[in-house]
């Protein structure tokens, strides 16, 4: 497939990059500044462009099969205010209509909407309504933009990235399932497995779920 992927000079985004490359899949890392992925392959194609560039977002959506966004949050640790992460999301998800790709995948965060309930109180209390609290409502945001669109989306809520191997064993937690999670951990490589096994796959088509071992 050709695949576009935001957020290619992060930790998941490397992943995503390289196990999409050994797959055998046309790539297009999305990047601020080109020499920062410092990945080469002859069906990899950097493409630099910022996410607030709707033009650029545009142009780098044209043509594609699969677009992935792996997207951080800069506001962990200080007081929430509106980042590139959403006006970024908003012309992602426009170029993704104008250009018709049926498909996108999104990292967002455990913790975000409907998971919350699904931790435990040390993680519910301490970490995403402490000192998460201004990335986790950033990444609700996200998520609003992205449920509301059209197309067949699937985001990933990954707990506690780590950067382990990928194993290709985890557990997938939809939204609704019964659970309450005192620890969450996953490797970024294993977020990075989950995504480019559903590709094609719509077993999680419009839906959230929480990644973790």
């Amino acid at each position: 497939m050709k695949l576009l992927i935001f957020g290619a000079t992060g930790g998941t985004g490397r992943q995503l990059v390289t196990q999409a490359l050994e797959q055998g899949h046309t790539v297009t890392a999305c990047v601020r500044i080109a020499a920062a992925l410092g990945i080469k392959h002859e069906n990899l194609n950097v493409f630099q462009g910022n996410v607030l560039d709707e033009q650029a977002v545009l142009s780098a959506v044209f043509g594609k099969d699969v677009v992935i966004s792996a997207l951080g949050s800069r506001t962990a640790g200080r007081r929430f205010e509106p980042s590139d992460l959403i006006q970024g999301t908003r012309n992602i998800m426009t170029a993704i209509h104008q250009c018709e790709v049926r498909r996108s995948l999104w990292v967002t965060s455990f913790g975000a909407g409907e998971s919350l309930r699904q931790m435990g109180w040390l993680a519910r209390t301490v970490i995403v309504k402490g000192f998460l609290r201004a990335a986790i409502e950033e990444k609700e945001i996200q998520e609003r933009i992205i449920t509301q669109s059209g197309g067949d989306w699937i985001i990933a809520r990954p707990g506690g990235l780590t950067d382990g191997p990928r194993t290709g064993v985890y557990r997938v937690i939809p939204s609704d399932a019964p659970v309450r999670l005192s620890r969450l951990a996953i490797s970024r490589a294993d977020v990075a497995d989950f995504l480019l096994k559903h590709l094609a796959d719509n077993t999680y088509v419009r839906q959230a779920v929480g990644l973790s071992y």
